[in-house]
């Protein structure tokens, strides 16, 4: 085609049924439904977006109006252990890009004079946010250091319970709604905006104007993995807070700002370096979404820091920041249909939780009667039991896993109860202490045997445990006498399923005795019972829930070896 005539070309305008019928036909058969994706937030992920089908556009243009400017704050948390080294570290830190303080009093330290002097000068220069911490941590003093020309100067958030910033600080806000404990245990992008909204609403009540709440609130969210989700939480949050504000009779509704960090809900101990590709992921989505505020946490957090974990996280920021400039765009993801009809989506979902929270006597008795523990408990189970089987990934730890020797004990690092990866964590430390021989018997030709065998390799190396392949046998007889041999601890037999089902009595009736014995694959009930009924003792399968299987080889065969040492 000449470029004539790609320029003079015109090619006809489409509708959606018009689409729709045509991926009808692409489906062969299978349903249009095989196309939608349903999320945890019982929201349809529809194969298509039109604008034609965005409503509310109007609350759309709420988030650019409460955005205000472009951009946000890269503040990136200290990791020391003592006033000096975070003095310190910080320095280096704002020197090579960082923004901001951030501070985590989850393990305070005690403070000098000098050191906090220094802190109470940077206090004056650079943002501040101060996050799990009590009213005694010593750092909290150098708000009193810090001279009173200055104090207008100091920008940040702190919200600590019992403990009230000195007086000349207009621009500090000291009232929070932080989701991140919800968050972390199992709460959905759903779950988190009514909680926010449903926190601001009960803190509204006790002043004399939504106006006065909104110059102290600030909001805290993490960051998952659920890319366009997450993009459109924080888009969501805007709206919310926006009709919050109109139900409380305000015409023009202050922003308030959003404090983003890197979920470590989705951190993994185990090849801990895909956390930094996690955490690229999750910054760009509050990018996307338009946080004020974002803290990367390094991938190696959960077991100690390094100086070079701390200047990668950085670094995500900067990359993105300085590399793609779409810290020069307002609501960097708005106009997307897809991204413009979820966050409409969030925004009906939200507000309905909130509604019913409200109806309950508000956020804190919803918390009381225990709906909100119910709830968290039902998202947790429902995201454990995905990642179990294997329908949510975690790549190197539910998939795809890394066998290398992996040092699992806590050092310096930070202790997160509730990660989707501890379950895994759990049975790879253990059989990575006591390690079963583990034989793949193989039977028939390589072409049908390998699909199954890499199959079973991958879901035995998510547990920690090492397998090996046997020769291909043609015969229960051969193979019995390897095995006799070989005396391994754990057998799976892999092989297509005829050549299974043919070989597998006959494999069963002179199997050597002390040897826990697995099959690849799902077989009609009828064959499976009578296996299971002449010593086998079970199946491995695509769709199983890989933590308990491991769980059982692990309680068998430690029962075994038990049993043979007695």
């Amino acid at each position: 085609m000449t470029i004539h005539k790609m320029r003079t070309t015109n090619f006809e305008d489409r509708n959606y049924l018009e689409w729709k019928e045509v991926a009808v036909k692409s489906l062969r058969g299978k349903p249009f439904e095989e196309l939608i994706t349903k999320t945890p937030e019982g929201i349809d992920l529809q194969p298509l977006y039109i604008g034609d089908q965005l409503d509310n556009i109007s609350a759309i243009a709420t988030i650019r109006e409460a955005k205000q400017q472009t951009g946000w704050i890269v503040a990136q948390q200290q990791y020391a252990l003592d006033a000096k080294s975070f003095i310190a570290e910080l320095t280096n830190s704002i020197e090579r890009g960082n923004e901001a303080i951030i501070y985590d009093g989850a393990n305070p330290f005690e403070w000098d004079e000098k050191s906090l002097e220094k802190l109470a000068k940077l206090i004056a220069s650079y943002p501040i946010f101060i996050t799990n911490t009590s009213e005694n941590d010593q750092l909290l003093k150098a708000f009193d250091i810090v001279a009173q020309e200055d104090r207008s100067k100091v920008r940040g958030a702190v919200s600590i319970s019992g403990w009230r910033l000195p007086e000349d600080y207009p621009n500090v806000r000291t009232i929070c709604a932080d989701v991140r404990s919800a968050h972390l245990n199992g709460a959905d992008a759903v779950t988190e905006l009514a909680l926010a909204i449903a926190e601001g609403a009960e803190n509204a009540i006790t002043y004399q104007s939504f106006r006065e709440l909104s110059d102290q609130f600030f909001v805290r969210f993490a960051i998952d993995t659920h890319f366009f989700m997450e993009i459109a939480k924080i888009r969501a949050f805007r709206i919310l807070w926006n009709a919050l504000g109109k139900s409380f009779g305000e015409k023009t509704v202050t922003h308030i700002p959003i404090l983003t960090e890197t979920s470590l809900r989705t951190y993994s101990k185990l090849d801990p370096y895909v956390n930094l590709l996690r955490a690229g992921n999750e910054a760009f989505s509050a990018v996307l979404g338009g946080a004020d505020v974002i803290t990367v946490h390094p991938h190696d957090v959960l077991t100690g820091t390094t100086p070079a974990s701390i200047r990668y996280a950085r670094n995500v920021q900067l990359v993105i920041k300085n590399e793609t400039l779409v810290d020069k765009v307002l609501d960097p993801s708005g106009g997307s249909y897809f991204i413009d009809t979820l966050t409409n989506e969030l925004v009906e979902k939200a507000w309905a939780l909130f509604v019913e929270i409200d109806a309950a006597g508000g956020y804190n008795a919803y918390v009381k009667s225990g709906k909100l523990g119910q709830r968290l408990k039902a998202c947790r189970s429902a995201s454990a039991e995905e990642v179990a089987k294997g329908k949510k990934s975690l790549i190197g730890t539910n998939i795809y896993a890394d066998l290398s020797a992996i040092e699992l004990k806590e050092t310096y690092g930070i202790e997160v109860e509730g990660r989707l990866a501890e379950p895994f964590e759990k049975i790879r430390a253990h059989f990575q202490e006591l390690q079963p021989k583990t034989i793949l018997l193989t039977f028939g030709e390589l072409k049908d045997v390998k699909p199954r065998a890499d199959f079973v390799s991958g879901l035995l190396a998510t547990g920690g445990v090492h397998s090996e392949w046997s020769p291909l046998f043609t015969s229960a007889q051969e193979a019995n006498e390897w095995l006799a041999h070989e005396k391994p601890d754990y057998v799976v037999v892999c092989g297509n399923p005829s050549v299974t089902e043919e070989v597998m009595t006959d494999l069963l009736q002179d199997f050597p005795n002390g040897i826990l014995i697995d099959a690849a694959g799902k077989y009609e009930t009828e064959v499976s019972e009578h296996w299971l009924a002449n010593g086998l003792n079970g199946f491995i399968f695509s769709g199983q829930d890989k933590i308990a299987k491991l769980t059982e080889i692990k309680n068998k065969w430690k029962g075994d070896a038990n049993n043979e040492k007695a």
